[in-house]
């Protein structure tokens, strides 16, 4: 990408955060193609984001963790929640934009959402429509069928939380940087002289998990980006550390509901 490209697409983006910030209604759909490997810089908005990658795969990354939102999968960005957002791939990205409150039940936290056919299909239509057109009679039907759907998405297992405390982080930074499979807890409590059991309460109070569930979140977050490349399975799966192509897609497969092959072509 050139810095002309880039400069463009910045002021695209200031654009549509001042389309976003100035509409009217309760819910605001807008769409936008972005190339591989475009980032859009940290910024924040007054209404939630519901944010589904139609092609690729998008990282959304704040100060408290990463999302990683493949095929099939949305994100759900409260308001006024900094953010980045990384393309992994070219994403077409469909965006549904909605006011502090719509509706009882928004969730009030980051998350990656499992979207059903219709909620799938309702995006994508709430994106078609003549958005300078808030009065538009099937907008509008369309936008609060949809807007009555997303409190019912359930969340999926994509995130990756950050703890707090500087010593847990700073392991976390450094399995980032080299994952794998063989993580042993009592590792890593004996370096911050902890008994297991202690490390493992810290750990779940820090980050919402278990060690075993942030450890292969972290392995798909090193994946995913080199599978939506088109990297060979088999090679993603060795450089991990897997012992077998077939421990790695169980485990991708329990993670994501599909194995890794042909899994970026359904959504």
């Amino acid at each position: 990408m050139t810095k002309s490209q880039q400069k463009d697409l910045e002021a695209l983006h200031a654009s549509r955060i001042a389309t976003i910030e100035a509409a009217s209604g309760p819910v605001f759909a807008i769409p936008t193609h972005y190339p591989s490997g475009y980032r859009v810089k940290p910024h924040h908005h007054s209404r939630a984001q519901l944010l589904y990658a139609r092609t690729g795969v998008v990282m959304v990354t704040s100060a408290i963790g990463r999302w990683m939102v493949p095929p099939g999968h949305a994100m759900w960005i409260p308001p006024e929640v900094e953010h980045a957002v990384e393309m992994l791939g070219g994403v077409n990205m469909l965006s549904v934009y909605v006011q502090p409150r719509a509706v009882p039940g928004l969730p009030e936290a980051l998350r990656v959402v499992a979207l059903d056919d219709l909620t799938r299909a309702l995006v994508v239509e709430a994106n078609m429509q003549p958005y300078g057109r808030p009065d538009d009679a099937r907008a509008g039907m369309v936008m609060a069928l949809l807007l009555d759907s997303i409190p019912r998405l359930p969340e999926a297992p994509l995130g990756l939380p950050f703890p707090a405390d500087p010593r847990l982080i700073a392991l976390c930074r450094r399995f980032i940087d080299n994952p794998s499979p063989h993580l042993v807890i009592d590792d890593w409590a004996d370096r911050l002289a902890m008994s297991r059991r202690t490390f493992t309460r810290a750990f779940r109070r820090e980050t919402g998990l278990s060690l075993s569930t942030w450890r292969q979140q972290a392995c798909l977050f090193t994946a995913l980006p080199r599978l939506a490349a088109g990297e060979a399975v088999t090679s993603v799966a060795l450089d991990l550390g897997y012992d077998s192509v077939a421990a790695f897609t169980t485990m991708f497969k329990r993670m994501l509901g599909s194995p890794p092959r042909g899994y970026f072509g359904s959504g």
